[in-house]
């Protein structure tokens, strides 16, 4: 009986290796085929269009429509690179210190209290679709900028307020995780040698956690850069360089989300949308390295 049990555990095994191998290659298998797919599209504007990284990257001019005998299409795109990074960035400036301090609040002063009601309220934050955000901001936050600041409301200040609300509850969460994961026996330590809990907390809890919340801080960047439909429908979507926050603007997501269905496929408008999807992904890509490289960084110490 015991060799009939021994026999069928170790055909079990050999299942579950399998099944776990084969999704494990799958996995890859897409990753690889995604990333093949977005770059060969994307590198069709410098290699058959012949158009220059240096054009594409650094001019400020889109018109990717415009006749051959005008001058021929232009794609400089640095309006939209611009704007993603100073949403992004802006975003994360004011939701990381607001993040933070709630994590440190629901875990070292109210744990009762944020354990039975400011946790959950984040983790249902977190699964609210992005619409209801860029709905939300259309019908509250722009009217609301357009009457008390001027200009029409849709503008790079509304765009860097609904990120921000939709990065903190990711921030948050991943900040609470870190702080929780901490052993209680440093806290301990820290009082014993005659530390004040604000003192425990600023010179024990938050260098620990450190690394953590570095982590939190890249995903929730991460997130808002690659965030489109709640951006796109308060941020005005014009082709301009972002140099005040009450002027409409456009982000690499918000051009593609929008002009994507009205290119031809070949043509230089969908080779240039193309290559600033490529441009997203990669940029992806350095977050993921980013917290790979924070994880490393956290596991060797």
């Amino acid at each position: 009986m015991s060799e009939n049990y021994d026999k069928r555990r170790k055909v079990f095994d050999m299942i579950g290796r399998t099944y776990a191998f084969i999704c494990a290659f799958l996995l890859i298998v897409i990753t690889v085929s995604i990333f093949y797919f977005v770059a060969t599209k994307g590198l069709s504007t410098f290699i058959i269009d012949k158009r220059s990284i240096k054009e594409f990257l650094f001019g400020t001019l889109w018109k990717p429509d415009r006749p051959n005998d005008q001058g021929g299409p232009a794609i400089g795109s640095l309006q939209f690179i611009l704007g993603s990074v100073f949403v992004s960035v802006f975003a994360i400036l004011i939701s990381t210190p607001l993040s933070i301090s709630a994590a440190i609040f629901m875990v070292e002063i109210a744990k009762k209290f944020g354990r039975n009601l400011l946790q959950p309220a984040m983790e249902i934050f977190v699964g609210i679709p992005s619409v209801v955000y860029g709905w939300i901001g259309l019908t509250v936050l722009v009217p609301f900028i357009s009457k008390y600041f001027g200009g029409l409301g849709f503008s790079m200040l509304a765009g860097i307020l609904v990120l921000t609300i939709m990065v903190l509850p990711t921030i948050t969460s991943v900040s609470t995780d870190a702080i929780k994961s901490l052993p209680w026996e440093i806290r301990e330590a820290s009082y014993a040698l005659g530390a004040t809990r604000w003192q425990t907390i600023r010179k024990v809890v938050l260098p620990a956690a450190k690394p953590g919340i570095l982590t939190a801080v890249v995903l929730g960047l991460a997130r808002a850069f690659g965030e489109a439909l709640a951006v796109q429908m308060v941020i005005g979507n014009s082709p301009s360089l972002p140099l005040s926050f009450l002027q409409p603007m456009s982000t690499i997501t918000s051009i593609i989300t929008m002009d994507m269905a009205n290119t031809v496929t070949g043509s230089t408008w969908n080779n240039a949308l193309w290559s600033l999807a490529l441009l997203l992904l990669l940029i992806s890509f350095g977050f993921i390295l980013i917290i790979r490289l924070v994880g490393r960084r956290s596991m060797y110490k």
